[in-house]
């Protein structure tokens, strides 16, 4: 399978997430695989696509805050996008036969890009059952299969699938600021356990550039020699817009 490689600049989370979706699209057209990493223009809370929301956040304190929400493609529960690095990974579904399949060779790639970096992350292996999508934060535990420093979880992944092609994404923290989620509630809880971040591994945060080669160089080793960069062409943007109506449509973000 070819991959290509794209490092796209600070976007809101309308257009991160319409940016996927037609990256999932292109997959299923174009049989080739992106690995794209991305911040986020605004501190952004996005919410897994069917975990309840509708009623249980403090509109006051998210604009206080200055949070923008959005709602994921994918499952899962709550990510506050700010300290942190984002992924995400496009491909037909032929990259891995089951979800489970795809989301340990995407992990492997996760996992060798952060010990590239020094960061000496592994993977999780819990007994139990898969949360259920509900309000608690995505950090609050890993579950089999994520990637943890030190038993915490460092990254938070989840994977959507339809007829053709698959998008998992999910959030490398640089900083925690994920405790915070919580306090976002109309009715807060008390804070989960702190997650591992980056500077816990490394002693510092970590530039973007080294990121983006990290990541580059793992690409290279466990999938493609030669991955090219992927432009934003015409028909990508195109998508891009029709996507992004989904995004900016409040009975698709308070959908539960």
């Amino acid at each position: 399978m070819h991959w290509r490689f794209l490092v796209t600049p600070p976007l809101s989370g309308t257009d991160n997430m319409a940016l996927d979706e037609a990256l999932l699209r292109r997959a299923a057209d174009s049989g080739e695989a992106v690995f794209r990493l991305y911040r986020w223009s605004a501190p952004t809370l996005s919410l897994g696509r069917n975990q309840p929301a509708r009623g249980e956040y403090d509109g006051e304190a998210l604009a206080a805050r200055g949070i923008d929400v959005v709602r994921r493609l994918t499952g899962g529960r709550a990510v506050l996008h700010h300290r942190e690095i984002t992924y995400s990974v496009t491909a037909p579904l032929s990259l891995g036969a089951t979800l489970r399949d795809a989301y340990l060779r995407i992990n492997e790639l996760l996992l060798a890009a952060l010990h590239r970096l020094g960061a000496r992350a592994e993977i999780s292996r819990p007994a139990g059952k898969a949360p259920v999508p509900s309000t608690a934060p995505c950090f609050e535990e890993p579950t089999e299969g994520e990637l943890v420093l030190g038993g915490r979880k460092l990254v938070g992944s989840a994977q959507y699938r339809d007829e053709q092609a698959l998008l998992q994404h999910g959030s490398i923290l640089v900083d925690d600021d994920q405790t915070s989620v919580a306090s976002l509630l109309r009715n807060p809880v008390a804070p989960p356990p702190a997650p591992a971040t980056l500077r816990d591994a490394l002693g510092r945060a970590p530039s973007a550039a080294e990121v983006d080669a990290a990541f580059l160089a793992a690409l290279r080793d466990r999938e493609d020699a030669s991955p090219g960069e992927l432009a934003l062409d015409t028909t990508l943007t195109a998508a891009v817009a029709d996507a992004r109506r989904r995004y900016v449509d409040r009975e698709w973000t308070w959908r539960r």
